[in-house]
């Protein structure tokens, strides 16, 4: 089953090899409208690496930090018990522009 939903991700680097980072859901309102909460599975190093939200009005957007990139995997769970998954590559970057690789 395709997804009418996508992953965006924010980043900011914080010195020392150091990230602030956000992610959340996109795609067309009345879809996001649909959509009763969002699960992320971060890393299993981070504290709570399983993290719900159902806040529709942050298009269910989590806030964390780190030092690494790994893939995100979110599962949106729709109010009609439909379940999309989907997987998101966390990208950070230096302030110069180069891309970290651990």
């Amino acid at each position: 089953m395709s997804t009418p939903f996508a992953i965006e991700q924010w980043e900011s680097f914080e010195g020392e090899n150091w990230w602030k980072w956000a992610v959340w859901l996109v795609g067309p309102p009345d879809e996001l409208d649909k959509v009763e909460s969002v699960e992320w599975k971060l890393h299993p190093t981070f504290p709570n690496p399983i993290r719900r939200t159902m806040d529709r009005g942050s298009m269910f957007r989590i806030d964390t930090a780190g030092w690494g990139v790994f893939p995100i995997r979110a599962t949106v769970n729709m109010k009609d018990g439909s379940k999309y998954t989907l997987t998101h590559e966390l990208k950070l970057h230096y302030p110069d522009g180069t891309e970290t690789t651990a």
